[in-house]
């Protein structure tokens, strides 16, 4: 890890005009490194912009529904999927347009996500990024409406992109995987039948490896899909992004994990102490407070030795987990 955060020089300027738009040489520190804040607070800006663009239609005054799905959308959150899609968008060289309007597309997912994640006969909760969840603000069946049309918009964005048919076809299929069965509503689905019981470690983190990181794998994934096709000549590297997305999802629901143990509503912007509450099983009910919190570092730890073949291209990726070992030092320090 120490070797990602010392070692990382830039690879050209091509990729620094792609990835920021232009921002060009104010991007840079007086080392001429990448500063991480610059491109990560421009590409969070830039994202919100698509986000405006592409949910930019009227409630005809009967409904309240894309009133409720920017709510969903433009009210906060980290955009860790879409600057994580950025970051890999860089290492490909995939031009800002394009990697603006996927990670739009990653994040209405996400939102769709977290707002059937919240309803009633889900999670139930009545916060979300310190504002009342979806469904009490607009009513569940809003709320439904919302996630589903959220999900729409995000293929019709990844439909409409301009870019070749085959890059289209593939971008849509590893985001429709990621929250498939096999993804995000199959690790749900898990999480629900596991409350209450008694389960093993591993249990635990196939379900978190589903519910949380089959969207964060997708975010890499998609970012390099934009330019670079999975074959075999690019086999290593969609190894290497897979192994640092596993490890790098993985870890932030670990971190969840505990803040939902630990942090007040403030930290959280949402209800702490609910799995408790809810008799689920989690990392830290199985694992305890203390190997939790050294499990975390050491998986971002390992983030950063999959994409060290990958030398400077991977700069971006690597300030990723440098923000997210600063989140975890800030928020959830070693007892």
């Amino acid at each position: 890890m120490n070797n990602m955060q010392t070692g990382c020089t830039l690879h050209g300027e091509r990729t620094n005009v792609s990835a920021l738009g232009g921002l060009g040489a104010q991007a840079r520190g007086a080392s001429g490194w990448l500063l991480p804040e610059i491109w990560m607070q421009d590409g969070a800006k830039r994202v919100e912009q698509a986000l405006a663009r592409l949910l930019c239609g009227q409630d005809d005054g009967a409904t309240e529904l894309m009133a409720a799905m920017r709510y969903a959308t433009l009210h906060g959150g980290k955009r860790t999927r879409a600057l994580l899609c950025l970051a890999a968008g860089a290492l490909a060289d995939t031009p800002a347009h394009m990697l603006d309007d996927v990670s739009a597309a990653i994040e209405m997912m996400h939102a769709c996500t977290l707002v059937h994640d919240d309803l009633p006969a889900m999670d139930d909760d009545v916060l979300r990024r310190g504002l009342p969840t979806v469904h009490v603000k607009f009513g569940e069946a809003t709320a439904i409406l919302v996630g589903d049309a959220l999900q729409a918009h995000a293929f019709l964005t990844l439909a409409s992109l301009d870019a070749p048919g085959d890059n289209r076809i593939a971008l849509v299929r590893e985001l429709a995987q990621a929250v498939s069965a096999e993804g995000a509503a199959g690790g749900q689905a898990m999480d629900l039948s596991l409350v209450g019981k008694h389960v093993e470690l591993d249990r635990i983190l196939a379900m978190h490896r589903m519910k949380t990181g089959a969207l964060v794998r997708a975010s890499v994934r998609m970012g390099a899909l934009c330019a670079i096709a999975e074959d075999a000549a690019h086999a290593a590297l969609y190894c290497a992004l897979d192994r640092y997305s596993a490890c790098f999802g993985l870890a932030l629901q670990v971190v969840d994990d505990i803040l939902d143990a630990t942090a007040d509503t403030a930290t959280l912007g949402k209800t702490p102490g609910k799995d408790a509450a809810a008799q689920k099983p989690t990392c830290v009910s199985i694992m305890g407070l203390q190997a939790a919190r050294q499990f975390a570092p050491d998986l971002l730890r390992d983030a950063g030795e999959a994409i060290v073949p990958l030398g400077p291209r991977a700069e971006r990726l690597a300030q990723m987990l440098q923000r997210a070992n600063a989140y975890l030092f800030k928020h959830v320090p070693c007892a």
